[in-house]
């Protein structure tokens, strides 16, 4: 079983900073974690890329968010995170975290999705 849990989203305004966490909590040894990443979905819109990174640290983010949000994670504790600077209204949106599990056994790959944070950025 595996279960992806986010923290660390909220009201801030705009310049200031968040972090967001996310922890996959994998039940049993058969799935290892590839790429982690989040996304996000602002109201009327469609979900987004904003960076993903994968277990050897490769990361990849979209241009809107480049040089503002970095994403880093910890192997050991399973877990992800998205530290965003230089916040902007435009950046407002729920923020979902997803993680690629692939099952040693098989080979397949599956994807997980977190329930989302909300992040809001006020002017």
């Amino acid at each position: 079983q595996v279960q992806l849990v986010e923290s660390g989203g909220g009201l801030v305004q705009a310049g200031g900073s968040l972090r967001l966490s996310c922890l996959a909590s994998v039940t049993g040894s058969i799935f290892s974690i590839n790429v982690m990443g989040w996304y996000r979905q602002a109201p009327g819109k469609q979900r987004e890329l904003v960076a993903t990174i994968t277990s050897g640290g490769i990361t990849n983010s979209a241009d809107s968010v480049k040089g503002r949000f970095t994403i880093s994670r910890d192997n050991a504790k399973n877990t992800v995170y998205l530290q965003m600077n230089s916040l902007k209204p435009e950046d407002t949106a729920v923020y979902y975290c997803n993680a690629d599990l692939r099952d040693s056994r098989t080979g397949v790959v599956f994807r997980y999705w977190g329930q989302g944070t909300q992040v809001t950025v006020s002017s």
